[in-house]
This record gives C-alpha cells, structure tokens and sequence, in this order.
C-alpha cells in the first residue's frame, strides 16, 4: 500500500511497523529501500525472505544521526572523517560491529555497513522509530535480489504488490545506490562506486583509497552480477555498438538501445533512449530507464559504455554489474 511520506501520521504508523517486527518500504536520496528494525534479527529475516536474497549477503544499517551509528558500529577515526564530511548522504562506511549487534543485519560479520540517508522522508522516519524504539533499520533496495533497483514507489509495488507499506516520497534524487568505503581496515578502499568520486571520498580521508580485494569483507551491490533486467543487457564501446547497429539493417531484433547519441543504424522498431551527457543525470535516471526499457518486452539491451573518467565510476559500475548476469 502506498502512502504519502510527507504525511507525518503516515511516518509515525511505518515507525510503529517498524517497531513491530514487519517490513517498510521507504525513499532515500539514492534508491528506495526495504527496510526492519536491524536489533530484530526474526524482523530482518523478512527481508531476506521477501526479496529471496541469500542470509550470507550483508545489509546496510540506516540510521537518523552519527549518535545512533555507536549502537551497532564503532566509527574509527578514518570513518568519522567520512561522516563529518558526508553524513547525512550517499556514503555508507564499513566499520567493527558492536558484538552481539545487528547479527543477522551483518550476516554474521565482525564488520556492519552504516549509513545516514539524507532524504527527508527517510530521515523522518528514522527519527520516529528511533522514538517508537528502533536504534537503526537495516535496508537493502527494494526489489528482488539481483534486479533493477527502485527509484520510485511505483517501482516498489511493481516488486513486491500492495500489501507492502510503501511511503512515497518521489522519484529518488540520486538513482544508484551509496557509495561504500570500507574503514574497517588500517587503509581505507572504496568497495563500491557511487554519486560521490573516488576524489572527493579521499579528499576528506586525507588518504588514498584501495580497492576491493579477497581481504575486503562481504559488502551490499558488490556480487558480479546485480542490476539486472530480465532482457539481456551488453555494455558496449561506441564504434562497436555503430557497427552492430549497422549490420542488423532492418530486422530489430526486440531491441532497446540506450547511448547517448542516436546512432545512425537504428533500424525501425529498434527502441531507443538517449543517455544523458552529465554523469549526475545519467546516474538519476538509469534504473528507471532499464526498468522501462525492460518493461516494454524487449530481449535485447545495447547500452553504450560510459565516458571514461571518476566521474562515471558509479554509473559504469552499475551496468557492468547488469551486463554480468
């Protein structure tokens, strides 16, 4: 069931959900997420349930302020550099879990992911649970594992059906998931790309990232294969997708294409979108865009390979993930 997120009783009725051991679906600046109380772990074990992703597979702990970041974390100095200069936003941190915290949240690991969306609506509803009990919500994206994720209400019933309680809050600002940097460690590496550049992430460390490597901890979005659309997706180099598009003539194919310029061999019948030209747009609209494309039945989606630079790494990332399906 949708409803208004803006509507302060509606906010204060997911919290009371929420503090109830059942699941909420609500917006954040990067991607709507599906979300249970993180000191429940029968409460998170619906979450898995529901998008049938594997227990193994960590979840992010949202939650209102960096206050509320000691119940389940402890923010080493290399974390709160990351927090000071980015909370609340699209920056999860990886840090030593609280023993006995949030277990099943983290898979069971010694290390937790921590965010503090930026969102208001999110931000509301995490201060109401907080007041109704809940320290912090554990929220994956709302979708089925290893699908296009959700950057709409919409997109969310279009999961999981009306039964869910959805709070609305608009098309998500962002449109990919958070980056995650991993603080666990004596040198912080960046495990998953996102709006914020690798640049700007070491900028406010005052070091140099890693990279993820076989010593990273398991980490939300970071399996080879994520995203993905039902239809097969290829990542492709520009002149390759030109070519490609100029030997298929007039036979589409139930094609989509996704560049960001309209190639002259579309044949007709050939769905197109153009991609934008500013990474930030790109990264706003792309899940939506894949979700369309994908609803329209097509089998096939050609997208071109993003301009090389920083800038990109996000959206890159995602659909390298999407074409590895």
């Amino acid at each position: 069931m949708r409803v208004d997120g803006r509507d302060a009783d509606e906010v204060a009725r997911a919290a009371a959900v929420l503090a109830s051991g059942e699941l909420v679906a609500f917006p954040t600046e990067t991607v709507y997420g599906l979300g249970a109380r993180a000191d429940d772990d029968a409460a998170v074990a619906k979450i898995f349930a529901l998008k049938g992703r594997p227990t193994g597979h960590p979840l992010i702990v949202h939650v209102a302020s960096r206050d509320e970041a000691g119940r389940f974390g402890t923010l080493s100095p290399l974390a709160e550099r990351i927090v000071d200069a980015f909370w609340p936003g699209p920056v999860t941190v990886i840090v030593r879990r609280v023993p006995g915290a949030a277990e099943a949240a983290a898979a069971g690991l010694a290390t937790i992911g921590l965010r503090c969306p930026a969102h208001p609506v999110a931000h509301a509803l995490l201060v109401a649970a907080r007041e109704a009990g809940v320290p912090g919500v554990a929220a994956p994206s709302a979708n089925r594992f290893g699908r296009i994720s959700p950057t709409s209400a919409a997109h969310v019933i279009e999961e999981f059906g009306e039964e869910l309680l959805v709070l609305d809050g608009g098309p998500a600002q962002l449109g990919i998931e958070s980056a995650i940097v991993d603080c666990s460690r004596e040198r912080p590496a960046l495990l998953r790309p996102g709006v914020l550049t690798r640049e700007r992430l070491e900028a406010a460390l005052g070091a140099p990232l890693a990279g993820a490597d076989l010593a990273s901890p398991r980490a939300p979005g970071t399996l080879e294969s994520h995203y993905a659309p039902r239809a097969r997706l290829r990542l492709m180099p520009t002149g390759m997708l030109k070519t490609a598009l100029e030997v298929l003539g007039s036979d589409p194919l139930k094609l989509a294409v996704y560049s960001r310029s309209v190639p002259s061999g579309v044949a007709t019948g050939v769905r197109h979108r153009r991609m934008p030209a500013r990474p930030e747009q790109a990264a706003h609209e792309l899940f939506a865009v894949l979700r369309e494309l994908d609803n329209a039945g097509v089998h096939l989606i050609w997208v071109e390979e993003p301009p090389p630079g920083p800038e990109w790494d996000g959206v890159r990332d995602r659909l390298s993930r999407a074409a590895a399906t």
